[in-house]
């Protein structure tokens, strides 16, 4: 608007110093509203501690606005800067600045030779000032309590999202418990119910005590043991740039099953792929809970066989634990597993979504038995980097 209000104001200015001064009054006002247009973040808090520096501002383009006229449209970018006043200084720095800017908008009908307007018309502009000022001391007032609103909004989203965090690492450490120390703890029990049986039976059978002994000695290394491994993988999820190779620990933790139970327990690998590394996060929720569907199997349905298969088919990781017994009952629902305080299914399900798998459990394929069958998509194992060979 000042640019086009120039010709004007060049026009209007009589030959010599005015038409000079007028000039330099347009390169002034033009450079510095354009200066605080574009580095608004950096001048603006300087213009909120001096208001001289928008009062200077102000004459300057008074200066046009006598030369140009009222009739130009450098008379409405006057409005402006009651509004700019109000936005920046509140209701009294918009009284004083309406007032400043009315007053000079009045002077300048008034010095004018031949006046085309009448007094309601003159009156029009000064009037739009002291609107143009209210409106932006109510916009001050609405930010600043919107302002206001969203810092407490954040407050309580971060306060949430902190409970939300510690929530999840409750239950996420409560799976780990169960699925490892505390199933292994439970047999460590069991072992020393048997042990103080048969030490308190009337005939003591010396071979029986020792090997129920050795039981107990051997599931306590196994806890400790499970304990030392819980520790280092939590450390170790601190690293994703340490990758898991998941087949090799399927495959030993396969091996280690039927040590420990036996019942026989096959792996094999599928696919056409060989498998990335796998961040240690995402690799051990793989792994317990191919662990843990091994053990319900031991467990709960007396099979006579495990098959374990692992892969990539496609873009999805496949691991697949089939056993051969007597299957899952009717009507088994995770809500009620859940309330019944069986946590070993609920538990891989929410494995399972931590990192973003899909796990199916049921027969499958299969005429009796039960399947777990985890497919995992690759995307969320690699990085855009890497490629599948």
């Amino acid at each position: 608007m000042i640019a086009l209000a120039t010709p004007s104001a060049l026009l209007n200015a009589a030959p010599g110093w005015s038409t000079r001064l007028v000039g330099m009054a347009v390169v002034v006002t033009f450079m510095a509203s354009y200066v605080l247009f574009r580095d608004w973040e950096r001048f603006g808090p300087l213009l909120l501690r001096h208001p001289t520096l928008l009062a200077a501002d102000t004459l300057f383009g008074a200066l046009l606005l006598i030369s140009a006229g009222p009739d130009t449209t450098l008379a409405y970018v006057s409005v402006c800067t009651p509004l700019l006043a109000g936005l920046i200084y509140g209701w009294r720095g918009a009284a004083v600045f309406a007032s400043l800017q009315g007053l000079i908008l009045l002077l300048v009908y008034a010095a004018l030779d031949n006046p085309r307007t009448d007094p309601a018309e003159s009156l029009l502009l000064p009037g739009l000032c002291v609107i143009a000022g209210a409106v932006g001391s109510s916009l001050r007032n609405l930010m600043l309590r919107l302002g206001t609103a969203t810092q407490a909004l954040t407050t309580v989203q971060a306060r949430l999202a902190v409970t939300e965090a510690v929530s999840a690492e409750r239950a996420r450490l409560a799976r780990e418990m169960h699925d490892s120390v505390a199933k292994t703890l439970h047999g460590v029990a069991l072992a020393a119910d048997g042990l103080a049986g048969t030490a308190g039976a009337p005939r003591l059978d010396p071979a029986l005590v020792k090997q129920q002994a050795e039981l107990v000695a051997r599931s306590a290394r196994r806890a400790a043991a499970e304990s030392r491994e819980l520790l280092t993988d939590l450390r170790r999820e601190s690293d994703p740039g340490q990758g898991t190779d998941v087949l090799v620990e399927l495959a030993a933790r396969t091996r280690d099953f039927t040590t420990r139970t036996g019942v026989p327990a096959t792996y094999r690998p599928t696919g056409e792929h060989t498998v990335p590394p796998v961040p240690p996060a995402v690799a051990r929720q793989l792994l317990t809970i191919a662990s843990e569907a091994m053990e319900n199997a031991h467990r709960h349905a007396r099979p006579t066989k495990v098959d374990v298969h692992a892969g990539v088919h496609g873009d999805l990781l496949r691991i697949s634990v089939y056993d051969d017994g007597t299957g899952l009952p009717p009507g088994t629902d995770l809500e009620q597993l859940r309330r019944a305080g069986h946590f070993g299914l609920v538990g891989m399900v929410e494995r399972a979504a931590s990192v973003g798998a899909r796990i199916r459990i049921g027969r499958g394929a299969h005429t009796q038995g039960t399947e777990v069958r985890l497919e995992l998509p690759l995307a969320a194992v690699t990085t855009p980097t890497e490629a599948t060979p």
